[in-house]
């Protein structure tokens, strides 16, 4: 089985001023979001949230779609910390079936809280194929130790797709469904998948 390696690892060395300055933006941004929303994330307020000038936000992250890819990738990044050593149950040290059912919320949840912001950086950010690699790798890792038996990769693609925003858009925004019942439903799905 491969190892687990978090997808948005690879970026470049930073300098020490440059990775206080980033990290000082995004804190801005995600407070801004959770206040006001995508539509009140703008350069301006994240700049002045942050204390520094706007051209310091442009020349980070060149525009606002950049300014929201980075927030997303910041979050998957937070969000796989979690996966591979947050605690359990959605991190390690508890049982692969338990693990497997924190799986669902949590990522539909993430899914969820990111609709607006996904929106908003445009073509900047997409699920990439590394991201949803590192998912997908995640959920089959889970049906190895649980014993699962066929074609794990199908399998593990077919449990994480009903969790993807098209998908949960289509669900919950057009009224057919609450979150309760898609969790629930993705839940029964995991124990038929695992056959308990």
């Amino acid at each position: 089985m491969p190892e687990y390696i978090p997808v948005l690892s690879s970026r470049p060395v930073e300098r020490s001023d440059a990775a206080r300055n980033r990290t000082a933006l995004l804190q801005a941004a995600g407070e801004l979001m959770s206040v006001h929303g995508a539509a009140g994330l703008t350069m301006d307020a994240v700049a002045a949230r942050a204390g520094v000038g706007k051209g310091t936000v442009f020349r980070r992250f060149g525009s606002r779609e950049g300014l929201m890819a980075s927030l997303l990738d910041h979050r998957e990044a937070e969000w796989q910390a979690a996966v591979l050593s947050g605690p359990p149950p959605l991190g390690p040290g508890a049982p692969a079936l338990d693990r497997l059912l924190a799986f669902g919320p949590a990522r539909l949840r993430l899914h969820r809280d990111q609709g607006a912001l996904i929106d908003a950086a445009g073509r900047a950010w997409s699920e990439n194929a590394a991201v949803i690699g590192f998912v997908v790798l995640h959920v089959r890792v889970l049906l190895t130790e649980l014993g699962v038996e066929g074609d794990l990769p199908y399998l593990a693609n077919a449990l994480v797709t009903p969790l993807h925003v098209p998908v949960l858009r289509q669900q919950i925004d057009s009224g057919q469904m609450t979150e309760e019942r898609v969790l629930a439903g993705w839940s029964d799905l995991v124990h038929r998948v695992v056959g308990r």
